[in-house]
């Protein structure tokens, strides 16, 4: 007999715990009032004797007060009673102290791994995680009905970032309004920022911003180059103006004040690369920072973007050293790099910039690509028209500018009237349904899975709307480089920022995980099968699309899809949907579950037909997606990715390339740094197994991660297969 826990774990029957319920109760009872040997082991038979395959524990709490009321002990069913409501006042106590002590003494695996960019050994990153801890507990017991939080735990859904819940003013990520804020002033800490008049300056001032801004919210930022560019033109003015008052020749003049200004560009560069990897923000990690390369942004300053563009990825070839001096690939910041026509055809004025971004994907596994030509037909805004714009973070793309009709609402300084906005908006948050569990669930009957589909949504449906709730009541004096200042808006003193919260302005994420488990189940086939599991598996995303459309319509909000990066989550998915549902075989015999709508990682399939297959599953997830496939060392061979770069362009809006790139500090080896049965991490050459001394750098889910990962996550990661060789593939 299983028993089902309040929070929906199962475990396994045991009757010692009844009895042991039961004596302690008769501590508090005297003489007839107590229960005898054989009434105690009645009971037990009793509840035995239902012959139940699952009982709650409730239920069993029932029948013991039941019975010990037929057999007259009244006295000490009423101490029972006040026995198993002061164990319920137990479970709902601050149950943060053991945590913490773990934390702190380094032996909590969740926390030690539950972020691949924070090392929880380091004073900054445990100050957060204390600081998430108390967060979490609190909003368990206090901010979320607790038929979310038994969700949560039962891993039917997950309520993400319940760690900073508490805390009412935080959202998840945004785009960051570099350009007003660099060219209208801002103020930092008390501090007034003037316009810089230099692009180094501009770059410093940049990374002072980013930290701010990570500082006051928890997911991703993102800043683009095109930002930065008029600020090359400046530099270059001022070295143009040096050198013509020495009465040098034009012609000298423009030389030397380039030359100078590719100096500075490439000190500016170096300077903004140290700084957002040196600093810490309050999350205890470096920013969680992206940064857009899109020629097409601007007309005016393309060729000095293009010179911005090229230094930053010729300083991530190179990389960044570590302790032992030795470059390494760094998690930060995100490259994006847009694909367009001068940048995709070898006679294009900018292919050079795609050729080296080829050769930085093969060193560093950055930039990922977004295809200018595939966002135009997907992202259409308010008029109509397509724009391209970038992801916050590693995959969170805001939906198309609706607010057009409704003038500056965030009383941006820079804003252009009947032009998208996207820079200054943001996300508020994320709930995401486990879609294997919803399968599982309806033991294969497709009526009941919808039926469960529903139920599941609306619960995802509630917890969104707390989140929106939780942010509604908040004013622009919670964090003035948001919301005052420029990085989001420009509001008064005092200024609610609800308005920001509707029309479209902001997102909020229902997320989803497992499509590949779910379809599987319900259908027997992969959702890569091109019949009768990719049509399923389409419905599924479809419905998903179609709840938000519903909610966005009521609440005027903008519900959004969006295919989560469960990072820690896939393995607690993993390990509730074995829990509930036991072994079931290709289904819950791994410790992940596939994230999002990608083809798992186990399954063979070639490089061309994994993009063009999951990119008509990226269209349904409009909210955040991001599309990968897994190389060999390519460092010698650029031509194969140059073709792959070329396939995403005509075909899908958003992908990368995941190569590999680590280091051994005690052998001196690089190349790949294995993982074995036990899912240790071990250097091939030397035998290696130490964690400080091993520099490895891995895709995890759509960002790099440096801090290593949990065990399902590190299964996730051995069991990868190429997609690709080091031959030019011919079967595009």
């Amino acid at each position: 007999m299983k028993i089902v826990k309040r929070d929906g774990h199962i475990v396994d029957y045991d009757s010692n715990k009844i009895e042991v319920a039961i004596k302690k109760a008769n501590k508090e009872v005297r003489g007839k009032e107590k229960a005898t040997e054989e009434q105690i082991k009645e009971i037990i038979q009793y509840i035995e004797d239902l012959n139940k395959k699952r009982i709650l524990v409730e239920d069993i709490q029932d029948i013991i007060e039941e019975k010990l009321m037929e057999f007259d002990k009244y006295q000490l069913a009423k101490k029972y009673i006040t026995y198993r409501y002061t164990r319920e006042l137990v479970r709902k106590a601050n149950t943060t102290d053991q945590t913490i002590k773990e934390l702190i003494e380094g032996e909590n695996e969740y926390w030690n791994s539950e972020n691949s960019n924070k090392n929880a050994q380091v004073i900054t990153t445990q100050r957060d995680y204390l600081a998430g801890i108390t967060s979490t507990d609190i909003t368990r017991r206090f901010l979320l009905p607790t038929e979310i939080v038994e969700a949560h735990d039962a891993g039917i859904i997950h309520f993400h970032d319940a760690d900073y819940f508490a805390q009412n003013a935080l959202h998840n990520c945004e785009l960051i309004n570099l350009e007003d804020m660099l060219q209208n002033g801002t103020v930092i800490n008390g501090v007034m920022i003037e316009k810089p008049h230099r692009f180094i300056t501009a770059a410093t001032i940049a990374t002072q911003i980013i930290l701010a801004v990570t500082s006051s919210s928890y997911g991703g930022a993102t800043v683009s180059l095109t930002h930065l560019a008029p600020f090359v033109r400046s530099s270059y003015e001022k070295y143009y103006e040096k050198y013509e008052k020495r009465n040098i020749a034009k012609k000298d003049c423009e030389k030397y004040a380039w030359e100078d200004t590719k100096k500075e560009i490439a000190d500016g560069v170096q300077t903004f690369n140290y700084q957002v990897n040196s600093m810490t923000n309050t999350n205890g990690q470096a920013p969680f920072l992206s940064v857009f390369m899109y020629l097409n942004e601007t007309k005016e300053y393309k060729k000095e973007l293009a010179m911005i563009i090229e230094e930053f990825l010729r300083q991530r070839i190179l990389g960044f050293k570590n302790e032992k001096g030795v470059y390494i690939t760094p998690a930060f910041p995100k490259l994006l790099y847009v694909l367009e026509e001068d940048t995709i055809n070898e006679d294009g004025e900018y292919y050079y910039l795609t050729k080296l971004a080829a050769e930085c994907t093969a060193k560093r596994l950055v930039p990922d690509y977004i295809s200018e030509k595939v966002m135009l037909e997907l992202k259409k805004n308010e008029n109509g028209e397509g724009d391209c714009y970038p992801c916050m973070g590693c995959r969170s793309f805001l939906t198309p500018d609706r607010t057009m009709h409704l003038g500056n609402i965030a009383k941006a300084k820079n804003y252009e009237e009947g032009k998208g906005k996207y820079y200054g908006r943001f996300n508020q948050g994320v709930v995401t349904i486990n879609l294997p569990d919803v399968a599982l669930s309806s033991k294969k009957d497709m009526d009941k899975f919808w039926e469960i589909m529903d139920e599941r949504l609306e619960l995802c449906h509630k917890a969104l709307q707390i989140r929106h709730k939780r942010l509604s009541g908040v004013t622009s004096d919670v964090a003035p480089i948001l919301w005052q200042n420029g990085a989001l808006a420009r509001l008064e003193p005092g200024e609610s920022i609800h308005e920001l919260l509707h029309h479209g302005y902001s997102t909020i994420s229902l997320g989803y995980a497992g499509l590949y488990e779910c379809v599987k189940y319900m259908t027997g086939c992969s959702h890569t099968d091109n019949g009768e599991g990719k049509d399923f598996g389409l419905k599924v995303m479809q419905k998903l699309n179609d709840v938000c459309k519903k909610w966005k319509a009521e609440e005027d909000i903008d519900y959004s899809v969006y295919g989560t990066p469960i990072e820690s989550t896939t393995y607690k998915f993993a390990k509730c949907l074995k829990e509930r549902f036991g072994t079931v075989e290709g289904i819950t015999d791994k410790s992940y579950i596939t994230n999002s709508y990608h083809v798992p990682v186990f399954e063979e399939i070639d490089a061309f037909t994994k993009l063009k297959l999951e990119s008509e599953f990226q269209r349904l997830s409009p909210g955040g997606a991001i599309s990968y496939i897994e190389t060999p060392n390519l460092q010698n061979n650029l031509d194969v990715i140059l073709d792959v770069v070329k396939f995403i362009y005509e075909n899908i809006m958003y992908a990368e390339l995941n190569t590999k790139s680590d280091y051994c500090q005690k052998c001196g080896y690089t190349g790949e740094i294995l993982i074995d049965d036990d899912l240790e991490w071990y250097c091939p050459n030397c035998g290696n197994r130490d964690h400080n001394s091993l520099n490895v750098a891995r895709r995890t889910c759509g960002y790099i991660g440096t801090n290593f990962w949990n065990k399902g996550r590190t299964q996730e990661i051995k069991e990868r297969v190429l997609h690709i060789d080091n031959k030019v593939a011919d079967n595009k």
